[in-house]
């Protein structure tokens, strides 16, 4: 419903001739209209969904028209459907190719939040036809982009589609200069860190507290000071946010007021005019003033109601407790507070996210901790939670230690057992199965946690660490960081051997001459599988240190919630 809206809103469609909107639910669409249009992803209980509506009508003795456009593409899958419920020749099927929804100026998102669960927890690899589709597509718009990295699973099976399908139409990008002159390809589980702390740069607190929905946010009535509840869309356009964005939120207050100031002086200004000057005032400036002032209050306000709900959680004790999670000092203190979250019931996904980050940046769990918080986590939040658990280990997000959990030991006790020929087949079994996180090791080389003397001057950020509070660079936009200063994966292995991704990094060097050095400068960072406002700020951050202009493409942009939710079996 959210993309659809951004395109053509119900007042537009109302001027087609569209009668009604129906969400896709359960219960059945009472409509009088002699014709239905289904506008759904291809997935197979939208499917049963159709066919039960065309089935009561054809009991009802009812005749009218049904048309499927399936979105972003149609799968064989759904028409087989179809077929099985018996309504396959009564339902027209057509498909709507809706990649690509630019959300703002460098952001563009192919909205498909369900990619991330599909593809890392199921394996279901439906989706990166999708994603080679938007890539193609971008190359055929800007020219063939002349380096190409990435690293991933995901990452290199989208690549190498999308490399087969500019092979198939190969005349069109030839001769083309390119105008964005690399390209990152990034599979989510790489960095599942990152997406797991708390955002404190001031969208991706909007982000956390409000939810960002397709580029907008609905402020209720604690922001807007009203009884009515407010969709503010937030872009660049809006010149109070554009500002504000990627700011660490402690700066936010105080930019705001000092705003608020200059819009006083400036509506000041009034008062001693003549009528000359007053009517130019008021025909050139007074809007402009008044959109801004209306704008200023909404952030204000924005920014009063995270503070209550920040107050409210102790949030600084939280971040402390994430930031000795990512130094790896406290670990039992940590534990206890996780613990403490858990008995106090503060929020089941929170405390999901806390066990994970706790997981991840420990390299699992030892067996004692990880029956314990489990035991209490299911005993406080209820035994229905008990599915999510075993999703999250599937996912590699929270796992447990096994005794002897040494790779070798496993490995020795195989090769024991079988021949050596057979062997390379069966490790390769057992590594996958002990996907190891080796957070602490990539984080030592890849320097992550900055060494800082003094106070982290976060009024003059010096590098990335600033988008959490100084205290970690984001994995992510630091693999990106020194690819673009090697122009290559070399002098990385030991990074890929620890992040287990030592044959799935690939580097595609075109020959550059025909990209001008402004392209070059151009960068489009493909996230597969969500990305956060917080790698957003950190790689605009980085792009104006170095010169370079980043673009975002990603599936969805997510968030710890939205990504534990994904996880869990349990709906909220």
């Amino acid at each position: 419903m959210s993309p659809l809206d951004r395109i053509a809103n119900v007042s537009i469609l109302k001027q087609h001739e569209v009668d009604k909107l129906y969400k896709v639910e359960n219960k059945p669409a009472v409509s009088s209209s002699e014709q239905l249009c289904f506008l759904v992803r291809p997935r197979i209980k939208n499917m049963r969904y159709v066919a039960s509506l065309v089935n009561a009508d054809k009991l009802a003795g009812r005749t009218r028209k049904y048309k499927v456009i399936f979105s972003p593409q149609k799968f064989h899958a759904c028409e087989m459907v179809l077929e099985e419920e018996g309504v396959y020749g009564d339902v027209s099927c057509d498909e709507w190719a809706f990649s690509l929804l630019p959300l703002d100026v460098d952001l563009l998102s192919m909205e498909l939040p369900e990619f991330f669960r599909d593809y890392f927890l199921e394996g279901d690899q439906r989706w990166i036809n999708t994603v080679a589709q938007a890539l193609h597509l971008l190359s055929t718009l800007y020219g063939p982009f002349p380096n190409c990295y990435g690293i991933g699973r995901c990452a290199k099976m989208s690549y190498e589609l999308w490399r087969t399908l500019e092979e198939e139409e190969d005349g069109e990008t030839k001769g083309r200069r390119p105008e964005i002159g690399h390209i990152f390809l990034l599979d989510r589980d790489v960095d599942f860190v990152t997406a797991l702390c708390s955002q404190v740069v001031y969208e991706g607190l909007v982000d956390d507290t409000f939810r960002i929905k397709c580029g907008s946010v609905d402020f209720g009535p604690e922001v807007t000071s009203s009884d009515r509840s407010l969709k503010v869309l937030l872009n660049a356009e809006d010149k109070v946010f554009n500002e504000i964005r990627n700011e660490h939120f402690s700066n936010v207050f105080g930019f705001l007021s000092q705003k608020a100031r200059n819009l006083q002086a400036q509506y000041d200004r009034r008062r001693g005019m003549d009528i000359k000057q007053m009517k130019n005032f008021v025909s050139q400036e007074l809007k402009g003033l008044k959109q801004e002032h209306r704008l200023l209050s909404v952030h204000i306000g924005a920014c009063e109601s995270i503070m209550k709900k920040k107050t409210k959680q102790d949030f600084q004790e939280l971040i402390k407790t994430e930031h000795a999670l990512l130094e790896g000092f406290n670990i039992r203190e940590s534990t206890s507070y996780i613990e403490e979250h858990i008995d106090r019931q503060v929020s089941p996904i929170e405390s999901l996210r806390l066990m994970c980050l706790l997981s991840i940046t420990e390299n699992g769990l030892i067996p004692k901790d990880y029956r314990s918080l489990k035991t209490q986590y299911l005993q406080s939040y209820g035994p229905e939670h008990l599915l999510t658990f075993s999703n999250l280990r599937r996912a590699g997000l929270l796992t447990e230690q096994a005794p002897g959990d040494t790779l070798t030991a496993v490995e020795s006790k195989v090769s024991k057992l079988v021949t050596d020929k057979a062997a390379g087949k069966i490790t390769d079994a057992f590594s996958s199965l002990a996907k190891r996180s080796n957070f602490r090791a990539i984080s030592k080389k890849l320097n992550l946690i900055p060494r800082v003397d003094g106070e982290y001057d976060l009024k003059v950020p010096r590098d990335m660490a600033y988008v959490f509070s100084g205290a970690y660079v984001p994995l992510s936009c630091r693999v990106i960081e020194q690819v673009l200063e090697r122009r290559s994966w070399q002098g990385l292995d030991e990074v890929l051997r620890l992040l287990n991704c030592s044959e799935l990094a690939f580097t595609d060097m075109t020959k550059g001459d025909k990209a001008s050095g402004e392209s070059l400068r151009l960068i489009l960072a493909v996230f597969l599988g969500g990305c956060t406002f917080s790698e957003i700020s950190a790689l605009r951050f980085l792009g104006r240190e170095k010169g370079y202009r980043f673009i975002f493409l990603t599936t969805a942009v997510t968030n710890s919630a939205r990504l534990m939710e994904a996880m869990s079996e349990v709906k909220a």
